[in-house]
């Protein structure tokens, strides 16, 4: 029996390395040359990329087997019932769109800014699970999207924040890489492009405060608070970043993933004041609050960044943490308030304006 138990542990071990070994979805590792580059960086010492002040996100073995327990256990109401409706967009409408500079959420951290006559897609996670297989994570929440991969047109630029599976989807890469004008992504992650057969000249890979000129709009790389990796042997290999995109008219922000930190009060003084932030806002737990921020801090860092307006982000999607679905959108909407920091919280897939004076809709609630 036991030589029967260490046959299958073998095997499992076998087939676990051959397919972190050759599957795709783990991407690419940068060259020798690239990292002599990342040398150049502040943000690089001993072949990683690191928070500012070296924050990390470090459990102890017990908090990382509390954080195991609990992935296991039954959250209540940890999926919206029933779930809410998906507002269907017409791909003819997006492409030929040339108004008032708008948004579309399409869950979680994915937003499709059209900004200036261009398409910019944020973050594209349009896959069904973020993992590297689909027996390794839990479902979308709902089982349709705005626009579905092959629906979507020409993209001007796709926005990249980090290399984790909820925000960069090799799925979706691939398939969208041939309408895609421009990558812009952080130190490093030009290398799971590149693996994915996107053309080097279509990356534009940007250290922290780095610029960037796309006709008339300026990319940002910003910093944020955060971590990377896709395998088990890559952590911090690839930077992560916040971003802000700007036109002569307007000035967005983008979080990515990040603890609350001073970054955004010095983003804020440089960059700042911005027509919309859009913050993270969700899969928190206090066992990892140094890399994913709290609904209150969310709502301060809108107010340290001079946002006119706050759009809570990575949640509606997918379970990621222990807390209910709604507990983030719930939480930011009661401190906003308190604090009188307008939110703009689109339901999926209907287009907003940027800019729009439509007072919150509570559309959450019942579900």
């Amino acid at each position: 029996m036991l030589i029967a138990l260490g046959a299958v542990i073998g095997l499992i071990l076998i087939v676990g390395f051959l397919f972190i070994s050759f599957s795709p979805q783990f991407g690419g590792k940068p060259s020798k040359e690239q990292k002599r580059e990342y040398v150049k960086s502040e943000n690089y010492a001993e072949g990683k990329f690191g928070n500012i002040g070296g924050v990390k996100a470090e459990m102890s073995s017990g908090d990382m087997l509390r954080a195991i327990r609990g992935m296991f256990k039954t959250t209540p109401d940890a999926r919206p019932n029933p779930p809410f409706n998906v507002h269907k967009l017409d791909s003819a409408d997006v492409a030929d769109y040339r108004s008032d500079t708008r948004i579309v959420w399409f869950g979680h951290s994915t937003v499709l800014l059209q900004m200036d006559n261009k398409n910019i897609l944020i973050d594209p996670m349009l896959s069904e699970v973020p993992a590297p297989h689909p027996w390794l994570g839990g479902k979308r929440f709902s089982e349709n999207l705005p626009l579905e991969l092959l629906e979507i047109p020409k993209i001007d630029a796709v926005v990249i924040s980090h290399d984790h599976y909820d925000h960069l989807d090799y799925p979706s890469i691939k398939e969208l890489k041939e309408r895609v004008g421009t990558f812009f992504v952080p130190l490093g992650v030009s290398a799971h492009l590149m693996e994915w057969d996107v053309p080097k000249e279509k990356i534009v890979e940007l250290d922290w405060w780095d610029e960037y000129q796309l006709e008339e709009l300026t990319f940002v790389s910003t910093p944020s608070q955060h971590f990377s990796g896709r395998g088990l042997t890559d952590r911090d290999r690839t930077l992560w970043s916040s971003w802000i995109i700007q036109s002569n008219k307007e000035n967005i922000f983008f979080s990515g993933d990040s603890g609350y930190a001073d970054h955004f009060k010095e983003i804020g003084k440089k960059y700042g004041p911005f027509d919309l932030a859009m913050v993270e806002c969700g899969q928190y737990n206090k066992l990892w609050k140094e890399v994913h921020m709290f609904p209150e801090q969310t709502v301060q860092a809108g107010i340290d960044l001079g946002a006119t307006k706050v759009m809570p982000i990575h949640w509606g999607a997918f379970k990621l943490a222990l807390h209910s679905w709604d507990d983030p959108i719930t939480r930011a909407a009661i401190e906003a308030k308190e604090l009188n920091v307008p939110l703009v919280v689109p339901e999926i897939g209907i287009p907003t304006p940027i800019h729009s004076t439509s007072p919150l809709k509570y559309w959450w609630e019942g579900h």
